[in-house]
């Protein structure tokens, strides 16, 4: 006789084997000639957005609008005193809110990509789509191109229609990857981060109406050598490291300092590639194209709320890495 404990486990695996088969790495991945490790610096240019969803007070307001007013202009200079190119995930809203911020990064060749039209994605198909339409437009508007990335949600068929090549969110491996939808199709280039290497893991306080023990402020010199150690391990193995930071987070003076410190550090070994987040899914495009369709196993019914995106931003994650057991993933 079979057990509910028996019947689970066939359920869990599979759908660890459905998402599995969604997430297909790329074989013998490699980096253009002399690169021995890309890191993207992202930025996700919320503002107060998210806080004015949540109905959250004046207080906190006025921590997301410092990084509109301030922290935006703060680590644009920075990167470009580097050559650093970053990727500035951007609701569309804030095109509206910070034109003139947005125009300079423009200007010094930075990428701007989607990040919901107001920090959500809706749960109505229509109301989606015209979300991501909106965020589209004016970005384009602002910055005389389309985005081809996205850090949301959104639906894979939605993004492929709208003619996206990427997302980046969730940690399902440490090297850029394609992922597929339930279908079998609608692929995209993942470009994964962790939330180790997000700056709101440390420096949040008073965080989205969380209770005191959720409160977190670090030194930031111990975020340097957390940051330092994953990019040191990271390039070790020639790998990819894909670092998150918020304007009204990390536009902060101390921080700043911090991160142009971790910067200056980085370029002092060779082979290190600052490119936008498009640059790498390109050439994971152009150099590691995908296979075709395939059948996919099917998730138990019972499970499917578990293996893909909520639709009210935020996502729950059935982590993978590059040590789990089972079957190599075939490329792309």
């Amino acid at each position: 006789m079979i057990s509910q404990l028996d019947r689970d486990l066939t359920e869990l695996q599979q759908a660890a084997g459905a998402y599995a088969a969604r997430h297909r790495r790329i074989a013998e991945f490699g980096w253009p000639p002399g690169v021995r490790i890309a890191v993207n610096f992202t930025l996700d240019f919320d503002s107060m957005l998210l806080r004015r969803l949540l109905n959250e007070p004046p207080m906190q307001l006025a921590k997301g609008e410092f990084g509109g007013r301030v922290g935006i202009w703060r680590l644009i200079e920075l990167f470009d005193s580097h050559h650093v190119k970053a990727t500035i995930f951007t609701p569309g809203r804030a095109c509206e809110l910070y034109p003139q911020a947005i125009r300079a990064a423009v200007e010094s060749g930075h990428e701007i990509a989607d990040h919901m039209w107001e920090h959500r994605v809706p749960k109505e198909a229509a109301l989606e789509e015209d979300h991501l339409a909106k965020t589209a437009a004016a970005i384009e508007k602002i910055s005389g191109r389309r985005p081809v990335g996205t850090r949301s949600g959104h639906s894979a068929s939605l993004l492929c229609k709208h003619e996206y090549i990427y997302r980046s969110e969730g940690s399902a491996d440490q090297l850029p990857h394609y992922v597929v939808d339930e279908s079998g199709n609608n692929c995209l280039v993942h470009l994964p981060f962790h939330y180790v290497i997000d700056d709101a893991m440390f420096f949040s306080f008073a965080w989205l109406g969380s209770e005191n023990a959720a409160q977190r402020i670090t030194d930031p010199e111990h975020v340097f050598d957390i940051w330092w150690a994953a990019f040191r391990q990271q390039y070790r193995e020639g790998g990819y490291l894909n670092i998150c930071m918020h304007p009204f987070v990390s536009g902060r003076a101390l921080r700043v300092a911090m991160v142009d410190r971790l910067i200056t550090r980085m370029k002092s070994l060779p082979g290190v590639w600052f490119p936008s987040c498009a640059k790498v899914a390109r050439w994971c495009l152009e150099k590691f194209p995908p296979l075709a369709p395939a059948a996919l196993p099917q998730t138990p019914e019972s499970l499917l709320g578990m293996s893909h995106h909520s639709r009210e931003g935020g996502n729950l994650e059935l982590q993978g890495h590059s040590g789990s057991s089972g079957p190599p993933l075939p490329r792309g």
